[in-house]
């Protein structure tokens, strides 16, 4: 693997990369890095690709700004760009997951030009225009019960500190593993995030990675990454000139059946479609949860290379 410090967009973001060919760009989610993509850029280089990740703007080798402000979907789309820029590449595939998914999708849809497909795991696209789902919530009297609230808190910094504790609880809690009854609930406190995983971290997950990441966090600390919550709302009251729009190149969505959120929103294949008209792929997982690409790696990368060897692509 090559790893290079990119200056751009205001801030240092460190990138990964392995194999030649056509670019594939892996985007992570909360509370996650490169390295959790490391299985899926193997398979990827292998099959005749460059696999590309970054660590987001808050994470791991790359800057931690402290303002909110600097952490919207704008910002994070223009990290994207930045990436592709500094390495001379005139497009890309996206790879997204949980909040990198949110960022995938709507890179899609503000740079076509850049950006000519989209496979993305576990959060389908949301896009500007309407109130947006915090604001329902809110609106029904449900903030004292939905989870990105609490992230939003400043206090939520501190939960989350103990990250030897935390990380391994939250990969457990909301993976396929525990039994429907006491898994992580998006509407339930009770069932929170935060609590402490009965077997250390999960056999699914990398040890060597996971445990790279907990030293990045107690060196750290989880404002960074929480800040992608904090400007979730600021984000969509600024992005109504994307209000309509749509995804037009070919995409792909897999998701794991037990995840927490796709049991909450119950949303069907048609209800990306209607804003994703050239959705090629529709993928649930079975008895798997929020980490597919860690959860089940071979029907991921099966399915990831699959689309990326199709005649729609390129």
């Amino acid at each position: 693997m090559k790893q290079t410090q990119i200056e751009s967009n205001g801030i240092t973001l460190n990138v990964v990369e392995e194999g030649e060919g056509p670019a594939v760009l892996f985007v992570h989610g909360f509370p996650d890095g490169w390295r959790g993509w490391r299985g899926q850029m193997a398979a990827v280089a292998a099959a005749g690709y460059r696999a590309i990740a970054l660590d987001m703007r808050g994470y791991g080798g790359t800057s931690k700004p402290e303002d909110p402000a600097l952490y919207t979907v704008f910002y994070c789309v223009g990290d994207l760009v930045g990436v592709l820029a500094e390495l001379g590449i005139e497009h890309a595939t996206l790879v997204g997951h949980d909040f990198g998914a949110t960022v995938s999708w709507s890179a899609a849809m503000m740079r076509p030009d850049l950006f000519d497909a989209v496979f993305c795991l576990s959060v389908p696209p949301v896009l500007p225009g309407g109130p947006s789902m915090l604001e329902r919530l809110k609106s029904a009297g449900k903030e004292d019960d939905f989870y990105m609230f609490r992230q939003m808190r400043p206090e939520a910094d501190q939960e989350w500190a103990d990250a030897a504790t935390t990380l391994p609880g939250m990969l457990y809690w909301t993976s396929g593993l525990p039994d429907a009854s006491e898994a992580w609930d998006p509407m339930d406190p009770d069932k929170s995030l935060n609590r402490p995983s009965p077997i250390g971290i999960p056999p699914f997950a990398n040890r060597e990675d996971v445990e790279a990441a907990i030293a990045g966090f107690e060196r750290d600390g989880f404002h960074g990454p929480l800040n992608t919550y904090r400007a979730m709302q600021p984000y969509f009251d600024e992005a109504k000139a994307f209000a309509g729009a749509k995804i037009r190149q070919p995409a792909f969505f897999g998701f794991g059946t037990d995840d927490g959120m796709v049991r909450m929103r119950a949303f069907k294949e048609g209800d990306i479609t209607s804003v994703v008209p050239n959705l090629k792929g529709f993928l649930p997982i079975e008895g798997v949860g929020h980490w597919p690409q860690l959860e089940a790696p071979e029907i991921v990368n099966e399915a990831l290379v699959g689309f990326l060897g199709s005649p729609v692509i390129r």
